[in-house]
């Protein structure tokens, strides 16, 4: 399999401000990574949301954006899904086997290396394919600290168990009593 998980969604808005104060200020995202484009003119700002949710907000910083075709026909929406593969290169023989042409190849090293899918050739959906650690691109907040795998917090009935997702970021589990003792007899059952 070429894709391990959709990364996030890309957002594209005009007022960049309006858009941080509904998604942070209102409906609690957590922002991430960010950067400004000066060649392209636009700026992208990551957010993650809840547990493994991600979406990025796109917007305009100078005429001549990037984004002013996307812009001619509407006032913003969904620009882009983001795919995750373990291995561009890999990715890209799939995509050339199947006849289905991509654009945009960048390779940033290690940190990132992307291409893109047109929209005419994935059934009308802008889609950039991308090789990356995604805990780099987390705030701290949202990830596990010190490459940890878990963590472990008692509760007044049962527990808690953060886990660190291969995708980035965790996910929080609630035990009781009873599914905690489950869990310690199956995992000693396992490492006997």
């Amino acid at each position: 399999m070429i894709i391990k998980r959709i990364d996030h969604v890309s957002i594209a808005v005009k007022d960049y401000e309006k858009a941080r104060r509904f998604f942070q200020d209102i409906l609690g995202a957590i922002p991430c990574s960010h950067a400004t484009d000066s060649t392209m003119n636009y700026r992208w700002q990551l957010f993650s949301l809840g547990d493994l949710s991600r979406f990025e907000i796109l917007t305009p910083t100078a005429e001549n954006s990037y984004l002013d075709g996307f812009f001619k026909d509407r006032h913003g929406g969904v620009h882009h899904i983001t795919l995750q593969t373990q291995d561009i290169v890999k990715a890209k023989s799939a995509l050339d086997a199947a006849g289905i042409p991509y654009f945009g190849e960048k390779d940033y090293g290690d940190v990132w290396k992307e291409i893109f899918i047109h929209p005419k050739h994935a059934f009308g959906v802008l889609i950039q394919i991308a090789q990356f650690n995604p805990d780099d691109w987390l705030a701290e907040n949202v990830r596990m600290p010190d490459l940890r795998k878990f963590e472990v917090d008692s509760l007044e009935e049962g527990c808690s168990i953060k886990f660190a997702h291969p995708g980035g970021g965790t996910v929080n589990v609630r035990l009781s009593d009873e599914e905690a003792k489950l869990l310690i007899d199956k995992l000693k059952n396992a490492i006997s």
